[in-house]
């Protein structure tokens, strides 16, 4: 164990005999952890912190306008003018966001 690994537990244990620790919400109840597994070990914590600051990386956020505009456009409820624009938006969108993302998942896929 490195030494910062040492202190940590110490400081960790010493609050635990304090009882800094107790009546936290949550406790004794089961940690509920995101379903990480597809993601490399490696970049767990980092995509951890992003996702807790609330960080969307832009294909992410372009598929999920992606799936608004489908969802809009499918279910008829939008005027002629607002319809329109949705296609138009979808298409657009689509062609800036499948091919790149395709050749992203290809890519890793190939490795």
């Amino acid at each position: 164990m490195l030494a910062l690994d040492l202190l940590a537990e110490k400081k960790i244990a010493e609050a635990i005999e304090r009882g800094e620790l107790d009546d936290l919400p949550g406790a004794g109840r089961p940690l509920e952890l995101d379903d990480d597994a597809l993601v490399p070990e490696d970049l767990r914590l980092a995509y951890r912190i992003l996702k807790n600051a609330g960080y969307v990386p832009a294909e992410v956020a372009a598929l999920n306008d992606i799936a608004e505009l489908e969802r809009l456009v499918a279910s008829g409820d939008a005027d002629a003018q607002t319809h329109s624009r949705a296609l138009r938006r979808l298409a657009l969108l689509k062609t800036r966001v499948e091919p790149r993302y395709y050749r992203q998942v290809l890519g890793k896929m190939r490795r």
